[in-house]
C-alpha cells in the first residue's frame, strides 16, 4: 500500500496539520512533520489513541463525553394594540456519557477498598482487645508468702488486711474496663465506635452510620447505602385529566412548577396565563410531552346520586312497538299516517314539508302502536337518526314510480347503524306508471332482499290516497313486534326520550317525550338533559289531558324551567334539590367545555389568523319554533361555507326574536333569520334602530337559497383572461423621443387601443404590458383587424425586434358560484 504524507492525510481525516502533530504526539508518535510519511501501524497506534485505549489495550485516562446541544425557535405574539413581536428561546442542554466498563471497575476497585478497609478495622480491633486483657493481668494483686512459712491454709495476713484489700482490688477491676473504652475511643478503633461510610456516585459526600445493641437505637445500614438516596430514575405520575383543567391545577398533579407547563405550551406555539382552561385533549397532550402517563376520566359529578332502577327487581310487560317511517322527501311518509290515523296533518305542514318530528299512538286490529314521524328532506338527517336510535321498528317508504333516492339510502344506512327491524312500505301503487319489481331490484342492489325473494325483509304494496295495503302493512308491523317480544317494566322511577321540544307562548316549555320504562304522572319532579321541573301538564297526541303515560307512550309535558334538546333523557328523580343540583352540574359542565373549546381553537390558530385577512365570515343568528329546525338549519348553512367565504351561525336558539338577539347581532354583524317565529314589538323597534337585516321564513328550502345567493356577493370575482388577436412583428422603426415602432401585420382576431399585450419570443413571454400607440400609416387608429398591417408601440418596452410576435388579450371577471 502506498505511503501517505501527514498533510495528505490530515486533509482526508478533515483535520488541520497542527491538530494532527499535537494527536501523533499524544499518541506516542513522535519525529514526524506534515511532508512525512505515515505507515499502516501508526495509523493503528493513532487511531486505537482516539478511541480511548493506548497500545496495551488498557482504557485511557478520559472515561468521560459531555455533549452540548443548542436549539433556537422563535414565538410570535401579538399584542392587544394590533401589532406583533416575535420572542426567540434558545435551549440549551449537556449530558455527559460515561463508559460502562469505566463505571463498573471503578464500582469494584471502591467496593474492594471498603472490604480491605473493613477487615483490617476488624483486625486493629482485635489486637486492641487483647493488649487491654493483658494489660489487666499484668495490673492484677496477688498475695505474697515468706520462706519456711508453715504450709497452713490460713494466710499470714490478719482480717483487718483483708478487709482493705478485697475492695480496692474490686475497685481497680472496675476502673480498668472504663479505661479501655476511653483509650478505644481516643484511637477511633473498636466495635462500638461511630463509623462513616462514602456512598458510590454521591460525589465524595460521607454519610455517618451508627451502630449500638441498645433496642430502639438505629443500627447501621447495608455498606454503601443510605436512607435518604437520589432517585437514579425520573419519577413518573399517573395524571388524571379531566374534561377540563386549569394550568395551574395540571401543574399540581404533575408535581412540576406551573412555569413548566407554560413553557411546554409556548414551544408548541400556544400562549396561556396560569390560569387558562385547557380542554381534556390539550392536557393530554401536555402531560405526555412532560413525560408523565395521561389518564382521561370524568369529572366527579353528583348525578352518581341518581337512584338507579334495577330490571331484575321488577317484572315486565308487554308494551306497544315503537315504528318510525322513513323514506325520500313527498314518497308519502305523512300521507300514509294520516290515513292511519284519520287526520289532516301534511295540510299543516308549511309547503306540504314535514317540518317537525311527530309522535302518534294508533289503535288497530294488530293493538297498539307509536308512529313516529321524520322530515324527508336531507337537512333534517340528524333528526331522522334520531328517530331510528328510539325506535323498534322501521318502515322505509319508496314511491312506485320514483324508486329509491339517494335520502332512501341514506335512511337504510340509518336503520342498519341503529340495529333495528325494517318493513319496507311501495307507496303510490294507484298511479299507471308504478313498477314495484323495479323498486324491488333496486332495494336488492342495497342488500335490502325481499321475503318473496328469499330474503328477511317484508315488503307491502300500499296506496296511501285509498288505503290499499295499508292493513297488510299493519299486520306485517305486529308480526316483526311478536318476533321482537318488547317488554318493560311498570314499576320503578319513569324514564323517557325527549322526542322534540318548543317555547310555546301560551304555555311555556312543551316537549313531546316518548316513556320507555315507568309510569310518568302527573306531578313527577323531571331531569331532563340540563333541565329540570315538575310535570305541571301532561296530554296526549290528540291534545287530550291525561295523567299518566306508560311505556311507549308519546305524551306533551309542561312545566321544565328551559327548553330541552331534542334526543335528551328524561328521568323521573324523588328529590327537586337534587335535579336542580345535578341540572346546575350539567350546565356549568358544558359552559366550561364550550368554553375551553373556542379558546383551543383560538389558541392553535393564533398564528395563522394573521394571514386571514382575505377570510370573510357571514355571521346569523337563527331563531326557530322547535329544537330541531334549529340544529337542521345550522348544520345546512354552515356547509354552504368555501375557502373565501365562512358561514358561521353564532347563536341559534328556540322561540321568539327578542331584544338580546338584536343586540348581538348589531355587535356582531350578523344577520338574523326566524323560522317560524317573529320579532316582539321591543325587538321590531330595535331593528329598525339599529337597520339589522332580518328575514323570515317558513320553508327551510328558501332560507338555504337566499343565504347561498347572499354568499355570492362575498365571494371575490373570478378574473378570466380572454384572447383578442395575435401580431406578427415583420420590423422594428426607431424614432427619437418615442423609442421602437413595431410593423406588424395582424394575422389573428384584433388589436384595440389600451388592451394589455404579451411579446412572444419563439413562444415564449418576454414582456408583459400595454399598448402605448396605435398607428395605420401615420394616422392614430383605436382598433386594428385582422389581415392588416400597423403599428405598435408597446409601453416601456423598446427590445422588441423582427420575428417576435405581439399577443393581445383582455381581462373579464366572472360572478362566482357556489
Amino acid at each position: 500500500m502506498p505511503s501517505t504524507t501527514l498533510k495528505e492525510f490530515a486533509e482526508q481525516i478533515g483535520v488541520t496539520g497542527e491538530k494532527l502533530m499535537q494527536q501523533l504526539v499524544a499518541a506516542g508518535i513522535s519525529n514526524k512533520d506534515l511532508d512525512g510519511s505515515l505507515s499502516d501501524d501508526e495509523k493503528e497506534q493513532l487511531l486505537a489513541y482516539l478511541r480511548g485505549r493506548s497500545n496495551d489495550g488498557s482504557f485511557s485516562s478520559r472515561p468521560k463525553i459531555t455533549l452540548s446541544r443548542k436549539s433556537t425557535s422563535s414565538v410570535r405574539q401579538s399584542s392587544r394594540t394590533g401589532g406583533s413581536r416575535t420572542v426567540h428561546v434558545e435551549v440549551r442542554k449537556r449530558r455527559t456519557y460515561v463508559r460502562r466498563g469505566d463505571l463498573q471497575k471503578e464500582q469494584e476497585q471502591a467496593k474492594a477498598a471498603e472490604d480491605a478497609k473493613a477487615a483490617e478495622e476488624a483486625k486493629a480491633a482485635e489486637e486492641a482487645k487483647v493488649e487491654a486483657v493483658r494489660s489487666s493481668k499484668h495490673k492484677k494483686t496477688k498475695p505474697s508468702t515468706s520462706r519456711g512459712a508453715s504450709k497452713s491454709k490460713t494466710p499470714l495476713v490478719d482480717a483487718q488486711t483483708v478487709k482493705t484489700k478485697d475492695p480496692k482490688s474490686s475497685d481497680d477491676r472496675k476502673t480498668n474496663p472504663k479505661r479501655e473504652e476511653k483509650t478505644k475511643r481516643k484511637r477511633g478503633k473498636g466495635v462500638d465506635r461511630e463509623e462513616l461510610h462514602v456512598v458510590a456516585g454521591t460525589g465524595g459526600k460521607r454519610k455517618p452510620k451508627r451502630k449500638s445493641t441498645k433496642p430502639g437505637k438505629i443500627t447501621l445500614t447495608t455498606a454503601g447505602q443510605h436512607g435518604f438516596e437520589r432517585p437514579t430514575a425520573p419519577v413518573i405520575h399517573e395524571v388524571r385529566v379531566p374534561e377540563t383543567i386549569t394550568v395551574a391545577e395540571l401543574a399540581q398533579a404533575m408535581s412540576v412548577k406551573a412555569a413548566e407547563v407554560i413553557k411546554v405550551l409556548m414551544e408548541m406555539g400556544t400562549m396561556v396565563t396560569i390560569n387558562q382552561v385547557l380542554d381534556q385533549d390539550t392536557g393530554i397532550l401536555i402531560v405526555e410531552e412532560i413525560g408523565h402517563k395521561a389518564l382521561a376520566v370524568d369529572s366527579e359529578d353528583p348525578e352518581s346520586l341518581l337512584v338507579k332502577t334495577e330490571k331484575e327487581d321488577h317484572s315486565e310487560k308487554r308494551r306497544a312497538p315503537i315504528v318510525t317511517v322513513m323514506g325520500h322527501v313527498d314518497h308519502g311518509k305523512t300521507s300514509l299516517l294520516d290515513y292511519i290515523r284519520q287526520s289532516q296533518v301534511a295540510s299543516g305542514e308549511a309547503g306540504g314539508i314535514t317540518q317537525h318530528i311527530g309522535a302518534y299512538r294508533v289503535d288497530t286490529d294488530h293493538g297498539q302502536i307509536t308512529f313516529i314521524d321524520t322530515p324527508g328532506h336531507e337537512a333534517f338527517s340528524s333528526m331522522r337518526a334520531r328517530g331510528a336510535q328510539v325506535t323498534d321498528i322501521v318502515i322505509l317508504i319508496v314511491a312506485a314510480d320514483d324508486g329509491v333516492k339517494p335520502q332512501t339510502i341514506e335512511a337504510i344506512n340509518h336503520v342498519r347503524d341503529a340495529g333495528v327491524t325494517m318493513v319496507v312500505a311501495i307507496n303510490k301503487m294507484d298511479k299507471e306508471n308504478a313498477d314495484p319489481d323495479r323498486v324491488k331490484q333496486e332495494l336488492a342492489n342495497l342488500d335490502v332482499i325481499p321475503e318473496e325473494w328469499g330474503g328477511d325483509v317484508l315488503m307491502t304494496n300500499i296506496s296511501a290516497l285509498d288505503g290499499n295495503g295499508i292493513e297488510s302493512l299493519l299486520e306485517s308491523v305486529a308480526l316483526q313486534a311478536d318476533l321482537l317480544d318488547l317488554k318493560a317494566p311498570l314499576e320503578g322511577a319513569a324514564s323517557g326520550v325527549v322526542v322534540e321540544a318548543r317555547l310555546d307562548k301560551g304555555r311555556g316549555v312543551v316537549a313531546t317525550v316518548l316513556v320507555r320504562k315507568g309510569i310518568l304522572k302527573k306531578g313527577d319532579i323531571l331531569l331532563v338533559g340540563r333541565q329540570f321541573g315538575r310535570v305541571r301538564a301532561m296530554s296526549d297526541d290528540q291534545g287530550k289531558p291525561i295523567r299518566e303515560a306508560g311505556p311507549s307512550y308519546p305524551v306533551e309535558i309542561q312545566g321544565l324551567g328551559g327548553v330541552p334538546a331534542a334526543g335528551d333523557e328524561l328521568s323521573v328523580v324523588s328529590d327537586e334539590r337534587k335535579a336542580r343540583e345535578i341540572a346546575m352540574y350539567r350546565q356549568g359542565k358544558l359552559k366550561d367545555a364550550k368554553l375551553a373549546q373556542q379558546q383551543k381553537a383560538k389558541l392553535e390558530n393564533v398564528f395563522d389568523q394573521l394571514d386571514e385577512d382575505g377570510l370573510r365570515t357571514l355571521n346569523l343568528i337563527v331563531k326557530a319554533d322547535v329544537q330541531g329546525s334549529v340544529e337542521a338549519l345550522t348544520d345546512s348553512l354552515e356547509k354552504l361555507s368555501r375557502e373565501e367565504v365562512k358561514v358561521s351561525v353564532i347563536h341559534g336558539m328556540v322561540g321568539g326574536i327578542n331584544e338580546s338577539d338584536v343586540n348581538l347581532a348589531a355587535a356582531s354583524n350578523a344577520i338574523v333569520i326566524g323560522f317560524n317565529v317573529r320579532a316582539d314589538a321591543t325587538a321590531r323597534r330595535l331593528i329598525e334602530a339599529e337597520s339589522i337585516d332580518t328575514h323570515y321564513y317558513n320553508v327551510i328550502y328558501d332560507v338555504v337559497e337566499e343565504v347561498k345567493a347572499g354568499l355570492l356577493g362575498l365571494l371575490t370575482p373570478v378574473i378570466k383572461e380572454e384572447a383578442v388577436g395575435l401580431a406578427d412583428v415583420r420590423d422594428v422603426f426607431r424614432i427619437s423621443k418615442v423609442g421602437a415602432i413595431a410593423g406588424c401585420l395582424m394575422v389573428e382576431g384584433e388589436v384595440r387601443r389600451g388592451l394589455p399585450v404579451r411579446v412572444l419570443r419563439d413562444n415564449v413571454i418576454i414582456f408583459d404590458g400595454q399598448i402605448d400607440s396605435l398607428r395605420r400609416f401615420k394616422d392614430d387608429v383605436s382598433e386594428v383587424k385582422a389581415g392588416v398591417e400597423c403599428g405598435i408601440g408597446v409601453k416601456n418596452y423598446n427590445d422588441i425586434k423582427a420575428g417576435d410576435q405581439i399577443e393581445i388579450y383582455q381581462k373579464i371577471e366572472q360572478r362566482p358560484t357556489l
